[in-house]
């Protein structure tokens, strides 16, 4: 057995450990070097990972040789690698950025980006509902302290609403595991998958019950309507480089909803198949349109970003409604696509903040930035980046 997809969840655990110790705790400088050098060889096995898988060939890692549905398992397909390449891809880029300055404005930042891309990335590769949650909460516990990174009352208010939303869904979360687990007696959700055709009566319906619960868990971490309105506010007040990593998070929903509905009450589950698509059209169609409207009425360019990645999970949650081969082929390019091109506008807002004085990133008249020309390029690439066009990848959802 291949010990590969283990570790993308093992490098930035044991990173993140030696970074709290010395002699790695003693200057920045180490610290830079070590996370950097973590993330770019995080960066080299997500590269492998997905090569291993463009074949077709799913890596199936039983932690401790136990096998389902009593071990813990780790599930390495293409959706999978190609969800940890773009979190290798976020983490390394956010931590050359922040290794120019950033990192020295609070402690313990190196550590915590590591624990966050863990959270993410078992998040990605578990194959079971109940690790599924504590790699959540490995990830908001991480992203709670990012957070407020560097201090101040914005950071604090935005960091309170946060966390209260966020335990809120944890506590859903574990309402649903107990519903799911009382009827169909399983959390790996492969034998999920075969069980859940065989029920009937009360089980079913609490199965369904189950299913709609873990639909608003992910929902909320998705930012879809009506549980978006966490995300602008945070992401507006967080650092540069952290909410360049945390572009991924909504991702981390609209995964959790094509691997957990697809797999469990997707086409083949009997009574209860496409358990959440009469509920996918409306509240796509919804959380594009409120994103929009965001958008043109953001205040800042940080609020616009955030308010663009609500536009992208509509657009994301749309190809899911549709439900074709085609569609999710489509969903999964312009998923990487999308949160590339929002990170690059959270950091380039950031660099703009940093030359504007008072005025931040604030969409108003202001002193003249040191570097226009620089500036000035980069934010209209990115900007191009963003609306898709040539020979930027964007407009590939028009083949829905």
């Amino acid at each position: 057995m291949s010990h590969l997809p283990i570790l993308p969840i093992l490098i930035p655990m044991l990173a993140g450990i030696l970074l709290l110790l010395p002699p790695l705790r003693t200057t920045l400088t180490r610290q830079r070097i070590a996370s950097l050098v973590s993330a770019g060889i995080n960066l080299l096995v997500a590269v492998v990972l997905l090569n291993q898988s463009a074949t077709g060939e799913v890596a199936v890692y039983a932690v401790g040789d136990w096998h389902p549905p009593y071990g813990i398992v780790l599930i390495a397909d293409r959706l999978s690698a190609l969800m940890l390449l773009l979190t290798a891809i976020l983490l390394f880029a956010a931590l050359l950025y922040a290794s120019a300055g950033e990192d020295e404005t609070g402690r313990f930042f190196y550590p915590l980006m590591m624990f966050q891309a863990l959270g993410i990335n078992g998040a990605f590769l578990t194959g079971d509902l109940f690790n599924l949650f504590v790699f959540f909460e490995i990830l908001l516990i991480a992203s709670y302290s990012l957070l407020i990174h560097g201090g101040g009352k914005h950071k604090t208010r935005a960091a309170v609403h946060y966390v209260f939303l966020n335990l809120v869904g944890s506590a859903i979360f574990l309402f649903a595991l107990g519903v799911v687990y009382g009827s169909i007696g399983s959390l790996n959700m492969a034998d999920m998958a075969l069980r859940v055709r065989e029920l009937s009566g009360a089980e079913l319906e609490l199965a369904k019950v189950g299913g709609l619960l873990l639909l608003v868990v992910f929902g909320l971490k998705a930012a879809m309507l009506p549980l978006q309105f966490w995300l602008p506010r945070t992401y507006a007040t967080a650092p540069g480089p952290v909410v360049a990593l945390f572009a991924i998070l909504t991702k981390v929903g609209i995964y959790c909803m094509m691997r957990v509905h697809g797999m469990i009450f997707g086409d083949y589950a009997g009574d209860i198949a496409d358990l959440i698509q009469p509920w996918l059209w409306a509240t796509a169609i919804l959380t594009i349109a409120i994103g929009a409207i965001g958008a043109l009425s953001s205040p800042s360019l940080k609020r616009l970003a955030g308010h663009l990645v609500i536009v992208s999970v509509g657009t994301l949650l749309s190809a899911l409604a549709i439900n074709t081969p085609a569609a999710i082929s489509a969903a999964l390019y312009y998923a990487a696509h999308s949160t590339l091109a929002g990170a690059a506008l959270f950091l380039v807002s950031e660099l703009i903040s940093e030359q504007r004085g008072g005025a931040l990133d604030m969409i108003v008249r202001s002193r003249p930035v040191a570097q226009p020309v620089a500036l000035g390029i980069t934010f209209f690439i990115t900007a191009l980046a963003l609306i898709g066009m040539p020979p930027f990848s964007g407009l590939s959802v028009s083949s829905w």
